[in-house]
């Protein structure tokens, strides 16, 4: 199929390209991008005025929950929640049961994505087997079976020995380690940040240190080992700082942001609110103010989501019970907007980098011609109305989970067509009520 996109504001950050121009694809490739392309041999023409064109977005941290977590979420409705958000590619997180230590739970996620997804979907591999800290896993037969990063997500690697190993396996590879920065010691029976809402409360609090002493240590291990380390969904005004020395110094160390983080205080924990219950915790406004500032200043190169869905019992538990996390893929685009452009501290280009390219770079997605507009690469692209309004609804959610505490916020800015490989795999054009999906395919 021949599928030109005409009049959009065409954003490339890549190649720094941002004009009003066409872009054509045939069947999985982009063909052409330039101004006044020829309309006579298309199939369809999709007239992108008023909407950015940008290349497919990427989210490097994504809990999509198969196998084992099928009652939260699955590959399917996952991936079909990230086209709703506007990604054409997502990191799947190893956190499952089993859990992704081996290569052919990787070779299970890849091919379950094939048959039912909605995006394209990349396998990061836990780090230890079982995520226990304790054996490193095969990591060169995880990274052939197609591991983009390596991750004990969900727990961190506690021991600073096992963690300068794996450092050292991964830089071999030259793969990336992401981490989940909590010191255990320092979190037991914690429930959220410790502050005056957790005082307020009666609950046990979580200490800023607890995330900034694994980020100080890792930026130490990664100087002496090489290896690219990232540091997950970064919460703490402290942990901003260590990675903006430890980038000045030229440790390959890149930090994270996720939506929840750049708006929601400690505040929405209170009345005993699960669904503002996060691992890291919501932290104090100066946190808030300082990871804005570190995304502003290139400190933070990354916009994710941690998009953690969990059924609704679950989080009906009391606050000590109930899960950590919070939905993201559908709510991102426009959270991050409201954050970092409204304010004025970046521009949409400046943050699409860090949503498209960024990422693409992080976990070796470039390599495919992903998170670029080249013609001749993949047709992997999000269509975007800055100026779209909508209100999250529970019932217009795509993915299987619910749990957010953006529910009845107003938001602006939506991606309104998700392109992948040169398929329609996310519509809202039209002034279709409900967006149409269909399966990315092989």
């Amino acid at each position: 199929m021949h599928l030109l996109i005409t009049n959009g504001r065409v954003i490339d950050p890549a190649t720094g390209r941002d004009e009003t121009a066409d872009v054509a694809l045939i069947g999985s490739t982009i063909a052409a991008i330039g101004p006044g392309l020829d309309r006579a041999s298309a199939d369809r023409v999709i007239d992108a005025e008023g909407l950015i064109v940008s290349p497919g977005l990427i989210d490097p941290h994504v809990h999509l929950r198969e196998p084992g977590g099928e009652h939260k979420e699955t590959i399917e409705t996952g991936t079909r929640a990230a086209a709703a958000g506007g990604f054409t590619a997502v990191c799947c997180m190893p956190n499952t049961t089993p859990a992704m230590d081996r290569p052919e739970i990787l070779y299970f996620v890849t091919s379950r994505a094939k048959e039912t997804g909605h995006c394209r979907v990349f396998p990061v591999a836990a780090a230890t087997l079982e995520r226990r800290g304790e054996q490193m896993v095969e990591t060169q037969l995880c990274h052939k079976a197609g591991a983009v990063a390596f991750s004990d997500d969900g727990d961190v690697v506690q021991s600073a020995g096992m963690m300068r190993a794996i450092m050292t396996a991964v830089a071999e590879l030259g793969s990336v380690f992401m981490q989940h920065c909590q010191d255990t010691t320092l979190t037991e029976g914690a429930a959220m940040h410790a502050g005056t809402v957790s005082t307020r409360l009666g609950l046990a609090g979580w200490p800023r240190e607890a995330e900034e002493i694994i980020v100080e240590r890792d930026a130490r291990l990664a100087a002496v080992t090489g290896c690219r380390y990232h540091a997950q969904h970064l919460s703490s005004a402290g942990s901003v700082e260590i990675i903006r020395r430890a980038r000045a110094a030229g440790a390959p160390v890149t930090g994270e942001a996720t939506p929840h983080h750049l708006i929601l205080s400690h505040e929405a924990c209170d009345g005993f609110n699960t669904a503002a219950k996060m691992n890291p915790p919501l932290r104090e406004q100066r946190d808030i103010d300082a990871l804005r500032e570190g995304v502003a200043d290139g400190t933070i190169t990354i916009l994710g989501t941690d998009h953690a869905p969990h059924a609704a019992e679950e989080k009906a538990a009391p606050f000590d019970d109930a899960p950590f996390g919070i939905i993201g893929l559908e709510t991102a685009l426009s959270l991050y907007a409201e954050a970092l452009i409204d304010t004025g501290l970046l521009t949409w280009p400046a943050m699409l980098e860090k949503m498209t390219t960024n990422p693409a770079r992080l976990c070796g997605l470039d390599r495919f011609g992903l998170g670029t507009l080249t013609p001749g690469g993949p047709a992997d692209l999000t269509l975007i109305d800055p100026a779209a309004t909508w209100t999250v609804r529970h019932s217009e959610l795509a993915g299987r989970s619910v749990n957010t505490p953006f529910l009845g916020r107003s938001l602006r800015g939506r991606a309104v067509a998700t392109i992948v490989g040169g398929r329609i795999v996310m519509s809202r054009l039209g002034a279709l009520p409900k967006p149409d999906f269909a399966h990315a395919g092989a």
